[in-house]
């Protein structure tokens, strides 16, 4: 089919618009995302039957809730941040802890603690106790005092309390505020990772392009603080085995901190009952910037 038929039949749509109602930058997108759908449809002959196949594949995605996981998974979320990191880079930004994917998990109002929290409402069995403290710095190093930890990750089952019914209401989830010395440290378990819901349409789509639909063990942050831009970042867990194979392509070499085991008693001599993992991790935040885009991606989060 020549391009000009093509663009005949894009043309025909576009004319019904009126130029004077709806959104300049909606059409605009629509626009150029449609000339680009056909040109596609075209160029890899793309048949009626696989076009339904697909629409078919959005609807049910649609109703399971998977977008946020399909986004993950295509390196779209991944695309965003490295956007980004670009356009810092570009006003002059460098340093600070690099950001990396929030993933569809988030939900907010976490209890907020001052300094320490513990993460568990209730003991997960077979866990490997964790402790991971460190600071919160402005650029030239210093504490930043009243500065927002919030933390989330998943169970041993690789569930997230909110999405996993059988889990109490913010479980694994918490919010620390930093006192004058930037100071955060929180208790937990060492998270494990975990796959896309098995046949679903995330993990479906993965293995139609040769790929799998899993995560290395990892644990979510938000940090912010009046001031500062907001950093959206997670750890992943040395020594898991798909480390730098995560579906999500969330992995960045500066957050994966190293694990020090302590011993049950070097852990009795720190004051603690029990051997632990322990993880040191400094956030350090970007000062505000006028005429940059936000750090905040609005996104629409579940609550309670």
């Amino acid at each position: 089919m020549e391009r000009a038929k093509i663009d005949a039949v894009l043309a025909r749509i576009q004319e019904t618009e009126n130029p004077e109602q709806g959104d300049a930058r909606i059409k605009e997108i629509v626009n150029r995302l449609t000339k680009d759908l056909f040109y596609a449809i075209e160029d890899l002959n793309i048949s009626p039957e696989e076009i339904w196949k697909a629409v078919d594949w959005f609807t049910e995605t649609g109703k399971n809730n998977e977008f946020g996981l399909v986004c993950a998974g295509t390196g779209l979320e991944h695309f965003l941040d490295v956007k980004m990191d670009d356009e810092e880079e570009q006003a002059g930004i460098t340093g600070g802890t690099p950001r990396t994917i929030e993933g569809p998990l988030y939900v907010a109002g976490s209890p907020e603690t001052l300094s320490y929290a513990e993460l568990e409402n209730e003991p997960e069995e077979n866990g490997e106790r964790l402790y991971m403290q460190g600071y919160v710095k402005d650029e030239d190093g210093k504490p930043v005092e009243g500065a927002l930890v919030e933390i989330w990750h998943c169970n041993l089952k690789g569930m997230y309390s909110y999405f996993d019914s059988s889990q109490s209401a913010f479980n694994l989830r918490r919010a620390i505020r930093t006192g004058a010395d930037g100071q955060y440290q929180f208790k937990s378990f060492l998270p494990v990772g975990y796959s896309c819901p098995p046949n679903g349409c995330t993990e479906r789509l993965m293995f139609a392009l040769g790929r799998h639909g899993s995560r290395p063990a990892h644990i979510h942050f938000f940090v912010t603080a009046p001031g500062f831009r907001k950093l959206t970042t997670q750890i992943n867990i040395d020594g898991d085995p798909l480390l730098y194979d995560d579906f999500a392509f969330a992995t960045r070499e500066d957050l994966v901190p190293a694990v020090t085991r302590i011993s049950a008693e070097e852990a009795e001599e720190l004051g603690k009952d029990e051997a632990f993992a322990s993880i040191d991790f400094n956030f350090n935040l970007i000062g505000e910037r006028e005429s940059l885009f936000s750090a905040e991606n609005n996104r629409a989060h579940a609550s309670l």
